[in-house]
């Protein structure tokens, strides 16, 4: 028989307009039911607060349905111990499902302990997270008109992405402006528009600027152009204030900025993420996996289905995977990880070995934050300094290697 944790706790079922609430009381191993519906308006959720409080419930599980449990979460977090879960962990059984069942499904679950809570970080960290996710939104609307700029310029025959490494550089942008105010002019002349490190010659840049922008093309380039100019001020407002709400947050700042491959605002996204209390995890293992970096397990019949890593982290992931690519980078600099990034890679191939460098930094974040420490690099040298440069493997292991890097080896006629 299943023990009961929580004699008396409640189960919400949350929707747009409402919330459905169902007590569950337990005395000498019989269950009493109690329902209500409230508005999620603000006054309807103070009188589920005043409800609860009057059954002396204080122990509430809800399903995190989009957006809808965070205003429910803010009136009831005062008050009440709220564990938010997963919609895969408190799906009731098919065929019996309506509103009321739902909550009274979740209140039974819960009793038990049944349910795996999500981690919420405290009200302030969720503010810098939602203003740090926001920024990531601006930056992916300005590469997508970066992209639809890029189009403009190539069907107008304007081959500048051949010839300078950043079409939205000094020269590059320089030069389309000039179009743009004179679209009926041809370019004969360059020079004026050429920086100090630009290698391509006069005949190159001339050959590249030899199209026709018609008006529709130049109407619809220039209102990209100022929507960009917009999403650069916006930006930048963003980040000011960005900056100025985690100024609270400077030490833990400045210590994952010791970690290679890591600045202040990527920094600051990771603390908008997992916050800054290292304790909600029990180790750095549970929360590489909140983070979607551990392998999923998966095995049947002592054999494993599949290894790839969950859906889970889809922004603290992305983050963690270009931090990882820029601490790659350096072989002098940061010999530790370079080294660990080149012997997983000669085996498992680049992606693997990039999320696995992903986790060795969330692992380091995780030890800074809970010791209050800075990157010590010598704690992953030692592994490294006894490894042999060549090591001798059977014609098996060469198959094997040969077939996991792409290649097709067939057996050699005698």
């Amino acid at each position: 028989m299943l023990r009961i944790v929580y004699p008396i706790c409640c189960g919400l079922d949350v929707h747009k307009d409402f919330v459905y609430a169902c007590i569950a009381t337990t005395e000498n191993g019989v269950t009493t039911y109690k329902s209500r519906r409230f508005s999620t308006f603000t006054k309807g959720l103070r009188e589920l607060l005043s409800w609860l409080l009057s059954h002396n419930c204080k122990d509430v599980c809800m399903e995190s349905t989009g957006k809808y449990w965070i205003p429910v979460y803010n009136i009831l977090e005062s008050d009440c111990k709220i564990v938010l879960a997963h919609p895969k962990y408190v799906k009731a059984i098919r065929g019996k499902k309506t509103d009321k069942k739902d909550a009274k499904w979740i209140a039974d679950i819960f009793k038990h302990d049944l349910v795996s809570g999500s981690f919420i970080p405290p009200a302030d960290i969720r503010q810098l997270r939602d203003l740090v996710r926001y920024y990531k939104k601006l930056t992916g609307f300005t590469v997508g008109e970066k992209n639809r700029a890029q189009n403009c310029l190539t069907v107008s025959n304007l081959k500048l992405d051949g010839i300078f490494s950043d079409v939205f550089g000094k020269a590059s942008s320089n030069i389309i402006g000039h179009i743009l105010a004179n679209p009926s002019e041809k370019i004969f002349d360059v020079s004026a528009f050429k920086t100090k490190n630009l290698k391509a010659t006069d005949d190159e840049i001339l050959d590249a600027v030899d199209g026709i922008l018609c008006n529709e093309q130049a109407d619809k380039l220039r209102i990209i152009r100022e929507h960009m100019s917009n999403l650069d001020l916006c930006m930048a407002n963003l980040q000011s204030v960005i900056l100025s709400t985690a100024e609270k947050y400077t030490n833990q700042i400045n210590l994952i900025c010791t970690i290679p491959g890591f600045d202040t605002l990527s920094a600051i996204s990771v603390i908008g993420e997992i916050g800054v209390d290292m304790s909600v995890f029990p180790d750095s293992k549970h929360l590489c996996s909140w983070a979607g970096l551990t392998p999923i397990n998966d095995q049947s019949a002592g054999k494993k289905k599949t290894t790839r890593i969950s859906r889970a982290g889809v922004y603290i992931k992305p983050l963690l995977v270009q931090c990882a690519l820029a601490a790659i980078k350096s072989k002098t600099k940061h010999p530790e990880i370079f080294a660990r990034y080149s012997a997983l890679k000669k085996r498992r191939g680049h992606k693997k070995a990039i999320i696995a460098i992903a986790r060795m930094l969330l692992t380091a974040i995780y030890n800074m934050l809970l010791k209050n420490e800075p990157y010590n690099s010598e704690l992953y040298a030692h592994s490294y300094d006894t490894l042999p440069e060549h090591r001798t493997v059977s014609v098996e292991e060469a198959i094997f290697i040969l077939q996991r890097q792409g290649f097709v080896v067939t057996p050699h006629a005698d």
